[in-house]
This record gives C-alpha cells, sequence and structure tokens, in this order.
C-alpha cells in the first residue's frame, strides 16, 4: 500500500509538471537551431521561453547503466524545456565537488547534484546557492538537501527503501542475507542495508568491494558463499552488480537467490529467466526527468517541486510477474 501510494505521489509530479508546461505555451520554435549553434543536447520542438543552461554532476563510477536512464530522462526533459543539459561525473568526491565548483565558475542557470558524501559536498552546493544559482538534489543524500538550500530532492528515501527489502526477503523465506556494498562511504548505499538489517527477521552481513574492478567484485563474492554455505540470499545495490554476483554464485556452487536494487535491461532479462529473484525501482529515468524540469519550472513558473518536501520516485519492488509491463521500457532506456 505504501510503496503504491508513492508510486501514484510520483506520476502525479510528472503530469502536473507536463501539465503547467502545456499552460507555460510550447512552439516549435527557439530549439533547435540554438542547440545546433551551441552543440549541446536539448531544443527540439518545445517552449519558447530563452535558452537554459543546466549542469548534472552526480558521483557516478565509469560504465554505471543506472546514470545512462538518468540521463535519458535529463535530455528528454531537456529537449522539451529548450535547455542545453551538461553532464560530467566522478566517483571521488573531492572530484564530484571540484566539477561542481567548474559549473558554478561557468555560470549556469540551474544545477542538479547528488549528495553521495555530503560531507564533500556541502561547501560548494551551498557557495552554488549563495552564488543564486538554484540546485535540486536527485538520488541520493536527501537528508541533508535542504539542509544546503536546495530547492527540493528527488529520488527514493533509501532507508524506507532498505525496510521494503528487508519484507521482501521475509515474504521470500529467507533467513540469511549478504548485503554487497559497491561504494564504501556512500551514505545512500549505507541506509540501503541499515534499511533492509532493520525489517529482516533473518541474518544479514555486509560485504564493502571496490564497485570499480568488477572482477575484484566476483571474487569477493565468491569467497563470501564459499566460505558461509548457508547465505540464501545475495543483495546488490545497483544492477550492474547483480549479473557480476550471479556469476560469483555459479562458481562457488552456491543455491543463494540474487535480489538487487535498480533495474536495467540484463536485470530484466534475469528477472524473467528467473536467474534474479527481484528489483528494486526507483525510477532514474524520473529523477533526471524531473529534475531537470523542476528548474524550468522554478525559473519560469515560480514553483518548487515538492514544496520543499522530496518528491519520492521510490521504491517499487519489480518481480517476473512484472516483466511484460516493463521490458520494453528497458530495452529503450528508460527504464
Amino acid at each position: 500500500m505504501v510503496l503504491r501510494r508513492r508510486v501514484r505521489t510520483a506520476t502525479a509530479v510528472a503530469l502536473t509538471s507536463a501539465a503547467l508546461l502545456a499552460a507555460a505555451g510550447c512552439s516549435s520554435s527557439g530549439g533547435k537551431e540554438s542547440e545546433e549553434k551551441s552543440g549541446g543536447v536539448g531544443g527540439g520542438k518545445g517552449v519558447d521561453t530563452p535558452r537554459l543552461t543546466i549542469a548534472m554532476v552526480s558521483h557516478s563510477g565509469d560504465g554505471d547503466t543506472f546514470w545512462d536512464i538518468v540521463q535519458s530522462g535529463a535530455k528528454d526533459a531537456a529537449r522539451k524545456d529548450n535547455v542545453e543539459f551538461d553532464y560530467s561525473h566522478d566517483k571521488e568526491a573531492g572530484k564530484q565537488a571540484q566539477l561542481v565548483q567548474s559549473a558554478i565558475d561557468k555560470k549556469v542557470d540551474g544545477l542538479i547534484v547528488t549528495l553521495a558524501k555530503p560531507d564533500a559536498m556541502k561547501g560548494v552546493v551551498k557557495k552554488a546557492v549563495k552564488a543564486g544559482i538554484p540546485v535540486i538534489t536527485i538520488n541520493s543524500g536527501g537528508e541533508h538537501s535542504a539542509k544546503l538550500g536546495a530547492l527540493s530532492h528527488i529520488g527514493q528515501d533509501e532507508s524506507v527503501a532498505g525496510e521494503a527489502v528487508g519484507e521482501e526477503l521475509n515474504k521470500r523465506d529467507r533467513k540469511n542475507a549478504l548485503c554487497v556494498i559497491h561504494e564504501q562511504g556512500n551514505v545512500s548505499l549505507e541506509e540501503r542495508c541499515a534499511g533492509a538489517k532493520k525489517t529482516f527477521d533473518g541474518k544479514l552481513d555486509t560485504l564493502n568491494v571496490d564497485g570499480t574492478n568488477m572482477p575484484g567484485v566476483q571474487s569477493s563474492v565468491e569467497a563470501k558463499l564459499q566460505s558461509d554455505s548457508g547465505i540464501d540470499s545475495v543483495l546488490t545495490l545497483g544492477a550492474p552488480f547483480a549479473a557480476t554476483s550471479a556469476k560469483a554464485k555459479e562458481k562457488a556452487g552456491s543455491k543463494a537467490e540474487i535480489d538487487t536494487f535498480d533495474l536495467n535491461a540484463q536485470v530484466v532479462k534475469g528477472l524473467k529467466d528467473k536467474s534474479f529473484g527481484f528489483a528494486v525501482d526507483q525510477q532514474p529515468y524520473l529523477q533526471g526527468y524531473e529534475a531537470v524540469d523542476a528548474l524550468w519550472l522554478n525559473k519560469y513558473n515560480a514553483n518548487e517541486l515538492g514544496g520543499g518536501k522530496p518528491v519520492l520516485t521510490g521504491p517499487q519492488i519489480v518481480t517476473e510477474k512484472d516483466v511484460p509491463r516493463l521490458e520494453k521500457y528497458t530495452e529503450r532506456g528508460t527504464r
């Protein structure tokens, strides 16, 4: 019931944004020509408001398919809103902060940031706000967003998402789970494992791995499964790590179920063939789309999406029965 209510809330937010955009008036002018001149993403048929430059800076490492989906949503909103969209990322918090400073120096019209390691980001985010640049936070560190002066946070409550996982593991009669943290010090990942441990009736251990080294991830999970044959569920905190953990399971001769946070085409395929048990979808497309749209709405309609409260895009538990509904969208890269 709680999960359905959250999903309805996110949907209502999207519809509200679309309605306000329509009310502002759409035109085929003002987009494509300026996009070609600037070389940026955005433009095409959309609003006739002056062109904005919006930067997104995430904590992603290289090759994380989750952030491809976030960008897909952001770029779709950018095309609609006549926005030049500039994306950059770095898994090192200090370097992420430098990228945010670079966006401030370019005097962008809006900034979207993640707060996976909020202590490293708080100074530069406050600097952006002081410089008059509106900030939206997405995905991680939502509890720090308002304190830093951001207009809103768009994502899921990580603790609540973890609690939903613990309850799902109970439904599946699991007794011994392993939660694989692929980025040590990332507060959102830690909150997911802690939330799952809070509601899970069985034993839950954590395993820290280096998510940028997939062979290392596989060997670490394999070693843990070999040392504890009682593990009956491996919970990964990002879609790319589910397939790697499945390989580790096979090598270790384990019968553990592989469950994961986040979707991509490979996870949906795994749900379909039952090599994975369930996934937790936080709808990353919505995070990117609504963040860009929220900055446009704030600039040209004086709206603050969420009214100062977080805008929840998840969690939603996805299982084999949901595959027919979602499969074509994961193939498109929007789910």
